[in-house]
């Protein structure tokens, strides 16, 4: 890779371009192995900001690449030129017809429309494995299918219109009833060359032999010339020819489909063969069961399936040689639908040549760790990967009877080529197999050995009568092998496609058709070794949709592409790179990360950036600070007594004189040391006391962000939920105990959020102990009433029984889910709401409680909203204050949802959450257990206020 431009041309086109050497490289990075570093990245707002950047490229002769998910693995999303970032501004998503056909806007994910379609009974027909992070934009430019929706149910099937900006700024709606008629008074040469071209394929006799071959198969290589027999007029050609287009066509602004059934009801079962032969043998039967899904994996696949934690039943005791399964699930749209199916289905089941009995289940549990291993076989291995090493994941397709042969072959090749052991895994009833590589790039042998490999792979796929790229695109991977697949007729009819759309061959050049042959071989990406936090990191982009600061600064991603970057930097002895890196790093990569977990939910190899940003702040965190709050640690009882009692006196004095007075002190001390004050702000909270009981069955921890922060101004519980929780405990005859010593307890989460090492130990070693003996030793659980400390006493027990402390006994509890096991049954709502908005935290997420929750929410409303916009809302203790930004840009989405209609109350299960709520929303959240307090009152039982 040559050197890279650190001062770049700049152009004023779109709203908001970003020429700073960390946006730049930050965008450099997408999941695939290749890395071109863009000129400038703009974030688009909307169609004429987009025709406005087209301009800007034609004028300048730059070239310009659309970038949505990032998540496309074949290096169709890089670019040296201008990037266009329409993720951040193009979400917006429109039911419908009762939901049988969605509008979308190219920025939201599969899983975000089919939240918004499921109360419909209805879903996207494709069905990626990404869905958490793909959006809708790359999955019709890649023509995206995914495991159960074949050729059938995939974009090109499903879509029934765009609104596509062409390369000369025609806004085209495909959909409008003169979209024909408006295609050729805007755009005739475009019009009539399609027209033209059909004619051509239609024409020649051999053309559409080899289009109906190949396209009856899953196919993206190449454009989409099936179009061309499909469609007559020229602008349904046009609309499925932008289809897997990969960007170099036009920018697709919104996307409208023709939405297939949900079918929820599933049962879903591992069939294990004892070889390869033997499964492919009963492909044949499987499909003629009825099965929505049939995915292989290999031996290899199988035996990291075992070391899995939750490895299914199945693979218990099995010693795994040459075995391979099928992961098989029959879908329904009812109950006795899917029984029906599966008494069908039985016969074709019942004669398997199976190494361990097939069992069916439809436990939801025991499918999501079924469909877990399936979905993360890439990154499992990828993760694994030696250090230095970049993961290639390959994508072919042939014809079914083909599969055994070509996975034999495959291989061989593999390890004739010194490769080792690979996982081969795929979609095995349409013959798509994917396998995965890792090379050394940066060493010249490896790299010819990646070119032999490549070569001699492309003879044994096309010898097979298959297509080099089923469903992950052409990019740049496969370009120069276009030619190869399809012969000279056909590519020369793409290379017209191509230059009636993009004359000036701007949009996304090297992308899809390629006439170097090693184009393939160039920009490759190089991984260098940086911190055990992060090396895993494939840099899938799973994370990103989850983290609250993703539309402000940076994501997980981005933050670990970036120290890699600075590393690259410091043994390139760029030393003014790597100075503007870490200035711009410190506040968009330290300052601004929630330190949530919540991109460890959604990382397949389960890393969570905030450990990385924990240390940095640690190494960067001033002597000073560090002693301050060591020191708080072991006085943390009278602290929070002093904070309480500053914002009860900050609640009494006018806002604007406390706020400007923190303002003042944030100018000397730095954004990120001092908090600042806003009027929304309650006073301070009540002191925490120890409470006595005969036979309890829980210690009870209040936490001490309650005796910070007091309860809302219109709670009837002087103590928030420390009195809701002792009440409905009372209510239900359950007695609890609050041990001693509560007021200097902490989960330890505002140390180990900073970094503060010493000071967090000297916590552990105050709570814990203390938690052992009032527990007695582990025999009553320990129950805490806001998530993220549970989440920090669970962190801390587990910390500490892992250095061998002993504790690992201790049972940490969250207030919402003892309430629900233990006191719901016994209690009566009395006064139930007419509506209730329920935000879910990240900490309820990572517990697993948001089932308890929502539960308890139903008991107290039949109308319980939970937003199909939620997220983190990055108050996370102090960030909030000290970083107000975070938390507004991290809650905008959901707030809007919110505040579009009245609810009679909004609960969450964390009082920081509920101050970022109350301040993003403007509406008045309060502690879930309080709403129930208030519900299950009797007439003539007052509240009892007091327990302490």
């Amino acid at each position: 890779m040559g050197p890279r431009k650190t001062t770049p041309a700049r152009t004023d086109a779109g709203r908001a371009p970003g020429t700073r050497a960390l946006d730049r490289l930050a965008a450099a990075h997408d999941a695939s192995h290749y890395l071109l570093v863009p000129q400038e990245v703009a974030a688009p707002r909307g169609a004429d900001d987009v025709a406005a950047l087209l301009r800007a490229s034609r004028a300048d002769g730059r070239p310009l690449t659309f970038r949505s998910g990032g998540t496309s693995l074949s290096g169709q999303g890089v670019t040296d030129g201008l990037l266009a970032d329409t993720r951040r501004h193009f979400r917006r998503i429109e039911v419908l017809d009762d939901g049988a056909r969605v509008r979308v806007q190219p920025g939201a994910t599969v899983r975000q429309v089919n939240t918004r379609l499921a109360r419909y009974g209805r879903k996207l027909g494709p069905d990626p494995a990404s869905e958490v992070a793909c959006t809708v934009g790359g999955v019709v430019a890649n023509n995206s299918s995914g495991m159960a929706c074949g050729t059938e149910q995939n974009t090109y099937r499903t879509l029934d219109s765009l609104v596509v900006v062409l390369p000369g700024g025609t806004v085209l709606d495909t959909g409008a009833p003169d979209a024909d008629e408006r295609l050729r008074a805007t755009e005739a040469g475009l019009y009539t060359g399609l027209l033209a071209l059909r004619d051509r394929v239609r024409g020649n006799p051999e053309s559409v032999r080899t289009v109906r071959r190949l396209f009856a198969m899953k196919n993206t290589m190449g454009y989409g010339v099936n179009a061309f027999l499909d469609f007559d007029s020229p602008v349904d050609i046009l609309t499925h020819l932008i289809v897997g287009s990969e960007g170099t066509l036009g920018f697709i602004a919104e996307a409208t489909f023709r939405t297939v059934p949900a079918l929820p009801a599933a049962a879903t079962g591992l069939a294990v063969f004892p070889t390869l032969a033997a499964a492919t043998a009963a492909l044949p039967g499987l499909v003629s069961a009825g099965l929505a899904t049939i995915e292989l994996m290999d031996a290899t696949s199988l035996r990291l399936a075992q070391a899995e934690p939750d490895a299914p039943a199945a693979l218990a005791g099995l010693t795994v040689e040459g075995h391979a399964a099928f992961l098989v699930e029959f879908l329904g749209a009812t109950a006795q639908d899917l029984a029906g199916q599966r008494a069908a289905g039985e016969p074709a089941l019942t004669g398997l040549d199976l190494a361990v009995p097939l069992a069916l289940t439809g436990d939801a549990a025991e499918r999501a760790r079924l469909w877990h291993i399936r979905k993360g076989l890439y990154t499992t291995v990828a993760g694994a990967r030696p250090q230095g090493t970049t993961a290639l994941l390959e994508d072919i397709v042939v014809p079914v009877p083909a599969l055994l042969p070509t996975c034999e072959e495959l291989t061989s090749l593999v390890a004739g080529h010194g490769y080792g052991e690979t996982v081969i895994f795929g979609h095995a009833k349409d013959g798509n197999v994917h396998f995965m590589l890792s090379e050394r790039f940066d060493d010249p042998a490896s790299l010819d050995r990646y070119r032999r490999f490549t070569e001699d792979m492309v003879g044994l796929v096309l010898g097979m009568g298959g297509s080099l790229k089923a469903e992950h695109g052409t990019g740049r991977i496969m370009a120069p092998f276009v030619r190869r697949q399809y012969g000279d007729e056909l590519y020369a009819v793409m290379r017209e496609v191509k230059r009636l759309f993009d004359p000036a061959g701007l949009l996304n050049p090297g992308v899809v058709l390629s006439d170097d042959p090693d184009s393939y071989l160039r920009d490759l990406k190089r991984v260098p070794a940086v911190e055990e936090e992060v090396d895993r990191c494939v840099e899938c982009g799973y994370c990103e949709p989850a983290c609250p600061s993703k539309d402000l600064t940076l994501t997980p991603r981005q933050r670990i592409v970036l120290r890699r970057e600075m590393r690259t930097a410091e043994e390139a002895g760029d030393t003014a790179l790597l100075a503007e890196l870490r200035e711009d790093y410190a506040y968009a990569g330290v300052d601004t990360c929630a330190v949530d977990g919540m991109c460890q939910v959604a990382c397949p190899v389960h890393i969570n950036t905030g450990d990385l940003v924990r240390r940095l702040r640690q190494e960067d965190g001033g002597g000073l600070q560090r002693a301050a709050w060591n020191f708080s640690a072991g006085h943390w009882g009278a602290g929070t007594r002093l904070a309480g009692i500053a914002l009860t006196t900050a609640s009494a004095l006018p806002s604007s004189v406390v706020t400007a007075v923190t303002r003042a002190g944030r100018a000397v001390a730095g954004a990120d040391t001092v908090p600042l004050y806003g009027g929304d702000l309650p006073a301070g909270g009540r002191a925490r006391r120890p409470v006595a009981a005969a036979r309890p069955a829980a210690v009870y921890v209040p936490s001490c962000v309650g005796a910070l922060f007091g309860p809302d101004q219109k709670s009837e519980a002087n103590g928030g939920v420390a009195d809701a929780f002792l009440a409905l405990c009372a209510r239900a005859g359950v007695e609890v105990v609050v041990p001693e010593g509560i007021g200097s307890m902490c989960c330890g989460t505002p140390w180990k959020s900073k970094g503060h090492t010493k000071g967090y130990q000297r916590m552990t070693d105050t709570v814990l102990p203390a938690l052992w003996e009032a527990s007695r030793h582990g025999e009553l659980p320990v129950v805490c009433d806001a998530a993220s400390c549970t989440e920090g006493l669970e962190t801390m027990r587990a910390g500490a029984a892992e250095a061998g402390g002993g504790l690992a006994g201790l049972r940490i509890v969250d207030a919402v889910e003892f309430t629900h096991e233990h006191l719901l049954d016994a209690l009566t709502v009395t006064e139930p709401l007419d509506s209730l908005a329920l935000h879910h935290t990240c900490s309820s997420t990572r517990l697993g409680t948001n089932a308890a929750m929502t539960a308890i929410a139903g008991c107290l409303s039949d109308d319980v909203h939970v937003p199909d916009d939620w997220g983190c809302c990055a108050f996370a203790g102090d960030r909030g204050l000290l970083h107000p930004e975070l938390t507004a840009s991290a809650t905008a989405p959901e707030a809007a949802e919110l505040t579009a209609r009245e609810f009679a109350a909004h609960a969450s299960a964390n009082r920081t959450c509920e101050l970022g709520m109350s301040r993003a929303t403007g509406r008045d959240f309060r502690h879930l257990l309080e709403l129930l307090e208030r519900a299950t009152r009797t007439p003539h039982t007052p509240q009892e206020r007091d327990h302490g």
